[in-house]
């Protein structure tokens, strides 16, 4: 204090101006070093043109188009088969055969039944000619007086009885040519035709063994047409009703990711399958209610390179939306929401932030299109990565 009463005013007023000057500088340094700074501690995104295309997402399982299960309809012996696992087949070529002995057993019994009835039939006729003969001849005799009441009636009747004989035998000469096609189509039944071109998926019968068709058509072998897939996906209950025929879509098999296929929606199942089961279970269902509710949506896709195989499963993107070269924004960089459309918008310009109001259109969960309230070159800002040590 001594110091300072022995300097002289104005030696005083250079120190205080000096000191005010100081205080300056350094709050000047300090709003610079804040200003510069604001940029590098915040995520910003400057606001440009873009695609945005909104999808539902869905799984799917893929299956041939068509795909047949080739079984016999006839008891006996597989005796040969003539395709191997992975064969290509044209409809109508042989597959396998069945010993025929049994069926061409049948046939010619069956061809000796229809051979006796018709033999029956010539007989009857025979005796309907002798009775018509008789009965011609009492009715002369009725005419003259010299015929028999008695025996005028017993002529009528046998004629009668006789005409209807050849009716029963005609019925079972029918009954017998039936019985003869039943067996000439069981005998073919032995030679195994392929119903469709297509490739040999599996055996499921090998030779030697025995099928027995009682009850049900044993599978043989298991045919499909491979140049065409199709692809069976489960639509969530909250997206079914974006989705409708014809929409465009893509996907890939989780078996290579990198492949992309395109293709449309086909047919979307109005009902969920678990539903369709039930009623065919006469509606036991246990008391059980489903947590989640899918319905079936499939399409066909080409196969002409055979990457894609049965069973395997595909992730489908079916786009409901989509926007081309528009203003976007990222979804997020929206803050709080006002209503479905409009948005709290941070944005950054010359060191400043300020907020904003937008209204968006669609989205993809990455960007969302801008309707109004930002414009290209706008910088908003990102809310910050959180990391966790």
């Amino acid at each position: 204090m001594k110091q300072w009463r022995r300097l002289s005013r104005p030696a005083r007023w250079l120190a205080v101006g000096g000191g005010l000057a100081l205080v300056a500088l350094a709050c000047a340094l300090i709003v610079q070093t804040a200003s510069s700074s604001a940029p590098e501690s915040q995520r910003l995104e400057t606001i440009g043109s873009g695609d945005i295309e909104k999808v539902v997402l869905a799984t799917g399982t893929l299956k041939p188009a068509v795909q047949v299960n080739v079984g016999a309809q006839v008891n006996g012996q597989l005796r040969r088969l003539y395709v191997r696992q992975g064969d290509r087949v044209k409809k109508g070529q042989l597959l396998a055969e069945i010993d025929p002995t049994l069926q061409e057993s049948e046939l010619n019994n069956a061809r000796a039944q229809l051979a006796s009835a018709r033999a029956q039939k010539r007989s009857a006729e025979a005796t309907l000619w002798r009775y018509r003969r008789e009965l011609e001849r009492q009715k002369a005799m009725m005419r003259d007086g010299a015929g028999v009441r008695s025996d005028y009636e017993q002529a009528q009747a046998d004629y009668d009885a006789q005409v209807q004989q050849i009716a029963v035998n005609d019925a079972q000469i029918v009954q017998a040519e039936m019985t003869v096609k039943t067996a000439v189509a069981n005998l073919g039944y032995t030679r195994i035709l392929a119903p469709i071109d297509g490739e040999v998926l599996g055996i499921v019968t090998r030779e030697g063994q025995t099928i027995v068709s009682s009850q049900m058509a044993p599978t043989i072998l298991v045919l499909a047409d491979l140049d065409t897939m199709q692809v069976q996906t489960r639509i969530s209950e909250a997206d079914v009703q974006k989705i409708r025929p014809g929409q465009p879509l893509w996907f890939y098999a989780i078996a290579n990711p990198e492949k992309r296929y395109t293709s449309q929606m086909g047919f979307v199942q109005p009902a969920p399958q678990e539903m369709l089961e039930e009623q065919n279970m006469g509606g036991r269902s246990g008391g059980q209610q489903p947590t989640a509710v899918y319905y079936n949506g499939t399409f066909a896709v080409a196969n002409d390179q055979r990457e894609l195989k049965t069973a395997m499963t595909a992730q489908v993107f079916i786009r409901i939306a989509e926007a081309k070269g528009v203003l976007r924004v990222p979804v997020a960089a929206l803050g709080q929401a006002l209503d479905a459309e409009r948005y709290y918008v941070t944005l950054f310009d010359q060191g400043r932030t300020e907020t904003r109001i937008v209204r968006v259109g669609i989205n993809d969960r990455r960007y969302a299109e801008v309707l109004e309230g930002l414009q290209e070159g706008d910088r908003v800002v990102l809310p910050q990565e959180t990391t966790q040590e």
